[in-house]
């Protein structure tokens, strides 16, 4: 994918970053002794769908304030890549949990992955059609007779949602975006596509010629598939559908659901903190740029209104897997083409996480949550 694309990383780059590991025992290893001298952790693979970044803050939060130790895991946080497919991975085995967005995974599904949605951490969508403000593009029908671009490897669905329900998939042109906003700040399409958390603070990173100053969101319309009625599930961790069969890996998919919900809670209430981990852990995005993407994550997170963090909301999916099935691109293929199976999403493991965690007395919808007032620098420093 674009695996929601990350900052400006070329794809050869990507390709080429080894994995990070945190705390590096193999999940397909016996269980050796570990770096904190302790035998009795079950090893965990994670597999993410990009970078180190802080659109995964919550797993390196887990790690680094010891909630998957307190849980008897121990995860090895394994990086995305140009050239890695989050639920091929786990399909295969090589991972034990697979973060990715639902209609990629759904498509994976038809092709034969056993694998499961248990817990859907993102609630809303990040993705966003932007323009500059004097283009007069504010919906998905303003987008007719225009150039627009979009990163594809399955990011490109809500937009040809939108494009669809407006009634205008054939009245526009849609190119290769590469994974930043060059395109759009050059003149050479007239709306990109971007992630709340990312491209979008990309824009606002950077001086506007003409003024001397950087780019205020005034200087910009958006198109938010959320308000246009096309928004999709995102983010979801995943689990192997057969395996959750054996009540070893079914009580580990709880445990580990329960801590990473708890990293989520910690950057919830400690947005600077959680930014910080995750630089730690080795991203390369500037901090003022982290803690935007921290905050931005936050916002599709909380307040939860589906009973909790990770619960999967049964007219989210449908609405999804119904787009899923209807919404055709310039070619006219579809994501899917029939219903997917029952076992394609389970709530079970959540709802046993999130009961631990409310008799811990800790708060897994945020009723009362308020973002940040992030002041980005030029570059994202």
């Amino acid at each position: 994918m674009k695996h929601s694309k990350r900052f400006t990383y070329g794809l050869a780059a990507a390709a080429a970053v080894s994995a990070l590991v945190l705390s590096g025992c193999s999940a397909s290893e016996p269980a050796e002794e570990t770096a904190s001298g302790d035998s009795d952790l079950t090893p965990v693979k994670l597999q993410l769908q990009w970078l180190t970044q802080a659109q995964f803050a919550g797993y390196y939060a887990a790690a680094a304030e010891g909630y998957y130790e307190d849980e008897g895991l121990d995860v090895e946080i394994i990086q995305g890549g140009g050239d890695i497919v989050p639920q091929d991975a786990l399909a295969s085995g090589d991972v034990d949990y697979a973060i990715s967005w639902v209609p990629k995974v759904l498509g994976s599904i038809e092709n034969g992955a056993n694998i499961t949605n248990v817990a859907q951490i993102f609630e809303r969508s990040a993705t966003l059609q932007v323009a500059f403000a004097d283009s007069g593009i504010e919906t998905a029908a303003d987008l007719a007779g225009k150039t627009i671009g979009s990163w594809g490897y399955g990011n490109e669905w809500e937009l040809y949602a939108g494009l669809n329900k407006a009634g205008v998939t054939d009245e526009v042109s849609v190119v290769s975006q590469n994974f930043d906003m060059n395109a759009l700040l050059s003149g050479d399409i007239d709306a990109a596509q971007a992630m709340t958390y990312n491209e979008y603070a990309q824009l606002l990173e950077t001086v506007d010629p003409e003024t001397g100053e950087l780019y205020t969101a005034d200087d910009f319309s958006v198109i938010d598939w959320n308000e246009e009625g096309t928004s999709m599930l995102q983010d979801a961790i995943w689990a192997d559908t057969s395996r959750l069969e054996d009540d070893e890996y079914a009580e580990t998919t709880v445990k580990f659901i329960k801590a990473s919900i708890k990293g989520w809670v910690f950057a919830r209430d400690n947005a600077q903190e959680a930014a910080d981990e995750v630089t730690a852990a080795g991203s390369t995005l500037g901090l003022s740029h982290q803690l935007w993407m921290t905050n931005e994550v936050n916002k599709l997170i909380w307040p939860s209104t589906a009973g909790g963090i990770g619960m999967i909301d049964t007219d989210a999916w449908d609405a999804t897997v119904a787009m899923a099935l209807e919404t055709s691109n310039e070619t006219g293929a579809t994501i899917i083409t029939e219903e997917p199976p029952a076992t394609a999403y389970s709530n079970e493991y959540v709802e046993q996480a999130l009961a631990e965690l409310t008799d811990e007395g800790v708060d897994v919808e945020g009723a009362s949550f308020e973002p940040l007032e992030v002041e980005l620098k030029e570059g994202g420093e």
